[in-house]
């Protein structure tokens, strides 16, 4: 589900402190602690199963999605397919999916910007990127980044022009977003190692912008 944001408002009440408030576990952190305590108790899987999937997951990082940015930056072609099937364009670089989840590309333009939440809980696009911060998890980003996102954006220092649209895609179980930003211009000489570089979690989110000062922290 896509959102379309054409507020004009720059100016907000909330500090960036709000959307990373922590709060106490919801119904569906319960939900998953007890669904998976029954599990183990019947005998469908042990603690050794439950432990190499959670390896498997720490073994995914955004340095993996930063890998397909620099490739789709570097080779049109690569990001036609990336675009079209989102997927299948990482598998072809050797990124398997652990799951039957869908992955959609998003990229920005200098007339779109896109920007990812999940809405009922924090589905996120893992193979590509890792665990997902812990702000993204929260109420507040995930209320806000739909009713709100200029506002959203601006706390992360992200100032989106009034003639850009801003599309908010609102990811499920089934399907996940990747946003592809913008190259930053003075990259025309980066070869895909050092466009890699350049790549954060955050600019893959949609909640900063590429930019050829920053650089990706392991």
């Amino acid at each position: 589900m896509a959102h379309e944001e054409n507020g004009h408002d720059h100016d907000h009440d909330h500090s960036h402190a709000e959307i990373g408030q922590t709060e106490r576990p919801g119904y569906y952190d319960n939900l998953e602690t007890v669904v998976r305590e029954l599990l183990v108790s019947k005998g469908y899987f042990g603690p050794d199963e439950i432990r190499r999937q959670i390896e498997v997951l720490d073994s995914r990082t955004p340095a993996l999605g930063a890998m397909v940015v620099a490739r789709a930056w570097a080779d049109d072609a690569f990001r036609k397919r990336l675009l079209d099937d989102g997927r299948a364009a990482c598998e072809e670089l050797g990124i398997t999916f652990y799951d039957q989840t869908g992955l959609i590309v998003l990229e920005n333009t200098d007339k779109v910007h896109n920007l990812i939440v999940c809405t009922l809980c924090s589905c996120y696009p893992r193979p590509v990127l890792g665990l997902p911060p812990d702000w993204y998890k929260l109420k507040p980003y995930r209320a806000r980044a739909v009713s709100e996102p200029r506002k959203v954006l601006a706390e992360f220092g992200t100032i989106i022009p009034d003639d850009v649209e801003i599309r908010v895609s609102d990811s499920t179980a089934m399907v996940r977003f990747l946003v592809l930003p913008k190259r930053p211009e003075g990259t025309e000489d980066f070869d895909e190692v050092q466009l890699a570089a350049i790549v954060t979690r955050d600019t893959m989110i949609g909640v900063v912008e590429a930019s050829k000062d920053i650089r990706r922290g392991e």
